[in-house]
């Protein structure tokens, strides 16, 4: 067995968490940027500036968290299913289609 399956599955595994990790990024920092904007613009009180900042912060570093848990965990699924590693089966094969092609049922 060559090393190159193995290199591949790494290879997608680290694709999957750079997109976690930077979709995540966009997505707190959209959340900052929305809650915060009030502060640029709105002119408010010197007393609410703080809060309202940090309140930001918090909200965009939940949607941070939140989005990297959901894409790794949607990652994670098809392993935790066969043990560890999937098999070509578990990828491929899906239950109620007919076994071979061209045929309506399993048992035609």
């Amino acid at each position: 067995m060559s090393p190159a399956p193995r290199r591949a599955e790494r290879d997608a595994i680290t694709v999957e968490i750079m997109f976690a990790l930077v979709s995540g990024g966009f997505l707190g920092a959209a959340g900052f940027l929305m809650l915060g904007s009030p502060v640029l613009w709105a002119g408010l009180p010197d007393a609410w500036k703080g809060p309202w900042l940090t309140v930001s912060a918090v909200v965009g570093g939940v949607l941070f968290v939140v989005r990297v848990v959901r894409v790794l965990r949607v990652l994670r699924r098809p392993y935790v299913a066969s043990g560890g590693r999937p098999s070509v089966r578990d990828v491929v094969w899906r239950p109620g289609q007919p076994s071979q092609p061209g045929r309506t049922s399993p048992d035609s």
